[in-house]
C-alpha cells in the first residue's frame, strides 16, 4: 500500500496557513464575544429590567386593565389610529416627492431633495413648536390672518406634524428604488403601445409594491413609538408613549410606566420583524446587472397634477423651517415681532450653553463608536458567521426596533445603581444623579445603540457588493481577520461608513425619546432643555435652540462629507435610512 507523503518544501507553508487560519478563528470568536456582550449590556439588560418590572405585581395589574379597562383602551386605540393616519399620509407624501424627483422635468430638484431631507436633521421640537405658532388658538396664519379660531392640538395636529416628521423615511425609500429600476422595462411597455399612465399603472407601481408595504410600516413605528410631538402638541389625546413618560415622571409609578413599555414594544417589534421578512422574501429584481440607459422624463401638462401636490409640501416645509428661524431672532412672534437678540443671549449663556457643549461633545464621542460597532457587526454577519448571523443581525437591529421611550425606561431601571454580585461590583451605576460622569456614560451608551442600526444596514448592503474572493485572498497570504477587515474590507466600504457617521450623528443630536428619562443636572442635553422651554411657554428660546442644533448638525456632517470626498476622490454615499431611522 503506497503512503501519503507531504514534500518537506511545502510543510513550512502549510504549518503557517494553519496558524494563520487559527489565529484569524480566535480573531473572528473574540470579536463575536465582544460584538455580544457589548449589545448585551447596551440593550439586553434595559429591556429585561422592563419585563421585570412589568411582570411584577403591580404592572401584571396594569397589563390586565389594558383590555378591561376603557379608559386604556381608548390609548391604545389612539396609539393605533394615528400610527396608521402618519403611515398612510407620510407614505403618500414621500411617494409624490420621491417620484417627482426621479421621473420629472423641472427646476429645483436639489433644492427640493434638501428640503426633503431637512427634518432628519432637525429636532423633535421644530416642526410641532412652529405648527403651533402658525396654527393654533393665536396663530399668526389661523387667528391673526383669518380671524378663525381653531385648536391644532390633538390628533389633527399630531398627524400633521409627524406626517411632516417622518415622510423623509418613505421619500428615500422610493427614491433609492425609483432610480434603481431598470428603464428597460418603460420603454419594453412603451413599445408596445402602452401609455404613460398604463406604464405606471402596470409597470412602475407593481415594482414598488414592497416599498409601500415598507414604508408604511416603518412609519407606524416610528409614529407610535414617538414621545416628544405627543408631548408638545398631543393635547388630551392620550398614546402609549406619553401615558409610560407620565407614569415615570408624574406618578413615579415604575411598574406602570414598564407595563406600557412593553405593550408598546410588542406592536413595535413585531412590525419590524413583518417589515424584515417583507423586504427579504419580497424583494423585486427587474433586471440582473445595473440598469442601462435613462428614464424618459415626464414633461409638459401630464406633471402639473403631482407637481402642484410637491410645490404645496415644499412650501409648508419652508413655511415651518422659516418660523423656527426668524422665531428666534424676534422678542415674540406673533406677538412682538420686535427684532431681538435676547433668545440667542439666553441660550448661549448659561444653562443653554452648557447644554450645546455636552450635547455636541457626546454626540461626536458616540458617532464613532456607533459607525465602528455598525461595521463590524455587519462584516460578522456578511463574511463570518454561517450560524448565527441572523441572529446577531437582529440583536443589532433591536436598538432601532425598541422604542426610545422602551429604551429610555430601560436605562433609567437597569443602569440607576450598581451591579453588583457578592462583594465585587461588575458595572457602576451609569445613570442617575449618583452615576460615574454625571450620568453622561448611559447618555453615550443610548446614542450608540440608537445609532449603531443604521452603519450596520449600511455596512451589510455595502459588504453584499463586494467579491468575497478579495477577502479570500488577503487570507490566502496569510492575513488574519482583523487585518482584511482593516486594511482591505474597511477601505472598500468607507462610503457606507461616512452614510453611518453622518446619519449616527444626526441621530444622536436630535433624539429625545430615550433621553428624557436619563438627564441629570451634571449633564445638559439640548432636546431636553428645548422641551423645558416649550413648556414654560417661551418659544423664542425653543426656536433659537432649534435653529442652533440645525447649524451644528449641518456642518458636522458637511465637514464629515468633505473629508470623505477629499481622502477618497469621490463622493460618499448618501445616508441610509433604516427602519426607524427618525
Amino acid at each position: 500500500m503506497s503512503a501519503l507523503t507531504l514534500d518537506p518544501s511545502t510543510a513550512p507553508a502549510a504549518r503557517v496557513r494553519t496558524r494563520s487560519r487559527t489565529r484569524a478563528d480566535l480573531t473572528t470568536v473574540a470579536t463575536v464575544v465582544l460584538v455580544s456582550v457589548v449589545i448585551l449590556v447596551l440593550i439586553g439588560l434595559p429591556l429585561a429590567k422592563i419585563f421585570a418590572s412589568a411582570f411584577s405585581a403591580e404592572g401584571l395589574d396594569v397589563v390586565t386593565k389594558m383590555f378591561t379597562s376603557s379608559v386604556h383602551r381608548t390609548i391604545i386605540t389612539n396609539t393605533v389610529v394615528l400610527g396608521l393616519l402618519v403611515g398612510a399620509i407620510g407614505t403618500a407624501v414621500g411617494f409624490a416627492l420621491a417620484y417627482a424627483q426621479a421621473r420629472m422635468s423641472f427646476r429645483g430638484k436639489k433644492v427640493l431633495h434638501l428640503l426633503a431631507l431637512l427634518p432628519i436633521v432637525s429636532p423633535p421640537f421644530a416642526v410641532a413648536t412652529a405648527v403651533i405658532t402658525l396654527f393654533g388658538r393665536s396663530g399668526i396664519i389661523t387667528h391673526q390672518w383669518l380671524g378663525l379660531q381653531t385648536n391644532v392640538y390633538g390628533l389633527p395636529g399630531l398627524t400633521i406634524v409627524l406626517s411632516l416628521s417622518f415622510f423623509p423615511v418613505a421619500y428615500m425609500n422610493f427614491l433609492g428604488m425609483l432610480r434603481s429600476l431598470d428603464p428597460a422595462l418603460d420603454e419594453a411597455a412603451a413599445g408596445m403601445g402602452a401609455s404613460r399612465w398604463k406604464i405606471f399603472t402596470s409597470v412602475t407601481l407593481p415594482m414598488l409594491v414592497p416599498g409601500f408595504a415598507s414604508s408604511f410600516l416603518l412609519l407606524f413605528v416610528e409614529t407610535i413609538a414617538d414621545l416628544a410631538n405627543p408631548l408638545v402638541i398631543g393635547g388630551d389625546f392620550t398614546v402609549l408613549s406619553s401615558r409610560a413618560y407620565i407614569a415615570i415622571t408624574g406618578e413615579y409609578d415604575v411598574s406602570s410606566g414598564a407595563a406600557y413599555s412593553v405593550i408598546l414594544l410588542l406592536p413595535a417589534v413585531l412590525v419590524f420583524l413583518v417589515q424584515r421578512y417583507w423586504s427579504q422574501r419580497n424583494s423585486v429584481v427587474s433586471v440582473t446587472g445595473k440598469p442601462t440607459g435613462t428614464h424618459r422624463e415626464i414633461t409638459g401638462w401630464a406633471r402639473v397634477p403631482l407637481l402642484a401636490v410637491v410645490v404645496l409640501v415644499a412650501a409648508f416645509i419652508v413655511l415651518v423651517y422659516v418660523t423656527v428661524v426668524l422665531g428666534g431672532f424676534v422678542k415674540i412672534l406673533g406677538v412682538n415681532n420686535t427684532f431681538s437678540l435676547d433668545n440667542y443671549r439666553y441660550v448661549l449663556g448659561g444653562i443653554g450653553n452648557d447644554a450645546i457643549v455636552d450635547t455636541t461633545i457626546l454626540a461626536l464621542v458616540a458617532t464613532p463608536v456607533a459607525a465602528v460597532l455598525g461595521m463590524v457587526t455587519a462584516w460578522l454577519v456578511v463574511r463570518k458567521l454561517r450560524r448565527g448571523s441572523g441572529l446577531l443581525d437582529f440583536a443589532g437591529m433591536l436598538g432601532l426596533a425598541v422604542p426610545g421611550t422602551v429604551v429610555g425606561i430601560g436605562y433609567a431601571l437597569a443602569f440607576n445603581q450598581p451591579w453588583i454580585v457578592g462583594d465585587r461590583m461588575l458595572l457602576p451605576a451609569f445613570a442617575g444623579g449618583a452615576a460615574i460622569f454625571g450620568g453622561a456614560g448611559a447618555i453615550v451608551m443610548v446614542y450608540v445603540i440608537r445609532s449603531m442600526p443604521s452603519a450596520q444596514r449600511s455596512g451589510v448592503a455595502a459588504l453584499q457588493q463586494i467579491d468575497t474572493a478579495i477577502d479570500e485572498a488577503s487570507a490566502s497570504l496569510g492575513a488574519s481577520s482583523m487585518t482584511t477587515f482593516r486594511r482591505v474590507t474597511l477601505p472598500l466600504i468607507r462610503p457606507a461608513l461616512v452614510s453611518g457617521l453622518t446619519y449616527a450623528f444626526a441621530r444622536s443630536m436630535t433624539t429625545l425619546s430615550p433621553i428624557i428619562f436619563i438627564t441629570t443636572p451634571q449633564t445638559k442635553i439640548m432636546t431636553s432643555q428645548i422641551l423645558s422651554e416649550v413648556d414654560a411657554g417661551r418659544f423664542g428660546n425653543a426656536f433659537a435652540f432649534c435653529t442652533i442644533l440645525i447649524v451644528i448638525v449641518m456642518t458636522v456632517i458637511g465637514l464629515l462629507n468633505l473629508a470623505a470626498r477629499g481622502s477618497t476622490g469621490r463622493r460618499p454615499a448618501a445616508p441610509s435610512l433604516p427602519a426607524g431611522a427618525m
